[in-house]
């Protein structure tokens, strides 16, 4: 074949893919719901399939209401984690690489593909900062190329949460699971520790993410619209143009003196830098990386780049309105929760997915349905906790290696984020859009994403071998 037919091939590929992202993008515009929508929704079906089951409707409304509060803890965790990532990224140090960064894409495919890159890359690091971090490059960069779709573009910002967040630092099951305090006492009798060199510094986790990475930019790219087809935030009536705003350098009262200086924010950044270097040197630097100690380092890190006190809380308050979603949802899913385990729901499904397993099956039917309970439970720490005794169990009877069903649900898990709207929450906040303007393309992600996530947790289940549970 020649390279004219090849090139031929190549540009019809990339053509059918830029009309089916579009088409989904109309779609999703028109049908897609909002966040609180989509939330609402889940806790009427959850209800209905309840009551067939034969609870009654007042057990479903005590079930609902018992369990609403359940999660605020980690409710908290997660708009922490928004507001640290927020925190960071709106730093001046950070701003100022985000600024030069976008000024090197000049194209409308290139950017997307860009933004898609960076997304992935900091999600590694933290979903959180991911989020921001992608929302801010995106408004830079929307201000320097003209002609790129924002729709595309928003999709490929919040494309580290659909794909491979769950594989880098911040895995909530993995982090979990490596901390022997943080292990309920039923789950350890059943899984002991898991360290962190076995689930998320493993070779194969390492060839999920850059499989994932390739895949999720080649996507953005092939299918992001041409200027001619392009939907720019302009279009939408979004204005991303910077508006300066002087910095005061001082207080204008003996009062306000404080909150100029960086002397409260050396000392704070001292004593929170004790606290992690201690914290480290009794633990390890791996054991150390539970979710608090994670907040906290983004914390004091946040801090430091802010200099002063004053720019730090500027900072705090605009990211409100990224986490108002985080606050007023997370409540439903923890009713849905209450629901779905009281129902019986639960030990139904389990029962039916380990009666079709064995030992070659049992990743791939346990990350469907990591990847199906997604899609009621989006949350990656608080539905580990609800699915990891009968999955590890499971994996025991049947000689699979535990540690690979952690990375197993961290790859699947992460495939329902890309149509619920729940973890989109922080970068709509960042960039004043809705769910319904990202959920198009990043469907069209999620076509692609499954067969090939679900192929690559079956094919490299088969080089980890069964490992007993280590006992401290």
């Amino acid at each position: 074949m020649g390279p004219e037919n090849k090139n031929g091939k190549q540009e019809e590929q990339s053509g059918r893919l830029e009309r089916m992202g579009i088409s989904l993008a109309n779609w999703s515009e028109k049908w897609f719901p909002d966040a609180y929508v989509f939330a609402a929704m889940a806790v009427v079906i959850i209800a209905i399939i309840a009551l067939l089951m034969g609870r009654t409707p007042v057990e479903v409304g005590v079930d609902f209401g018992t369990h609403y509060w359940d999660l605020i803890p980690f409710t908290m965790q997660m708009a922490f984690i928004i507001i640290t990532g927020y925190v960071v990224a709106t730093s001046k140090p950070v701003h100022k690489l985000i600024e030069k960064i976008a000024d090197i894409p000049k194209s409308p495919k290139i950017a997307i593909a860009f933004v898609a890159f960076f997304a992935l890359i900091t999600s590694l690091i933290s979903w959180g900062f991911s989020l921001v971090f992608s929302g801010i490059l995106i408004k830079e960069i929307s201000n320097r190329v003209k002609g790129v779709d924002y729709r595309a573009m928003a999709a490929a910002g919040f494309l580290g949460l659909g794909a491979i967040w769950a594989l880098g630092l911040s895995s909530s099951a993995a982090l979990l699971m490596a901390t022997k305090a943080s292990i309920p006492p039923e789950l350890y009798e059943i899984s002991g520790t898991i360290p962190m060199s076995d689930t998320i510094f493993t070779w194969q986790n390492l060839v999920m993410i850059v499989v994932l990475t390739v895949l999720s930019i080649w996507i953005a790219y092939v299918s992001a619209p041409n200027k001619d087809k392009a939907k720019t935030a302009e279009m939408a009536g979004l204005d991303y143009s910077r508006k300066e705003t002087p910095e005061k350098k001082k207080g204008d009262r003996p009062g306000e003196w404080f909150e100029y200086s960086p002397i409260l924010t050396i000392l704070l950044v001292a004593l929170g830098f004790i606290y992690i270097g201690n914290t480290i040197a009794d633990l390890g630097p791996i054991a150390a990386l539970n979710l608090n100690n994670y907040n906290f380092i983004l914390l004091m890190i946040g801090l430091l780049l802010h200099w002063t006190p004053r720019n730090f809380l500027n900072s705090v308050s605009n990211s409100v309105p990224a986490i108002s979603g985080v606050l007023i949802q997370f409540p439903l899913y923890a009713g849905i929760f209450g629901i779905l385990m009281n129902s019986g729901l639960n030990d139904v499904l389990v029962k039916f997915f380990l009666s079709i397993s064995t030992e070659n099956t049992f990743p791939l039917i346990s990350g469907i349905y990591s990847a199906v309970l997604g899609l009621f439970l989006p949350s990656g720490g608080g539905k580990w906790i609800v699915e990891a005794p009968y999955l590890l169990e499971a994996a025991k009877e049947l000689n699979v290696n535990m540690a690979w069903i952690v990375q197993v649900y961290n790859a699947t898990e992460a495939l329902p984020n890309m149509i619920n709207p729940f973890f989109m929450l922080p970068l709509l906040g960042v960039l004043g859009i809705k769910a319904k303007d990202l959920a198009g393309y990043s469907i069209l992600q999620l076509i692609f994403h499954v067969p090939v996530v679900l192929f690559l947790v079956w094919i490299l289940a088969k080089t980890m071998p069964y490992v007993p549970p280590i006992f401290q």
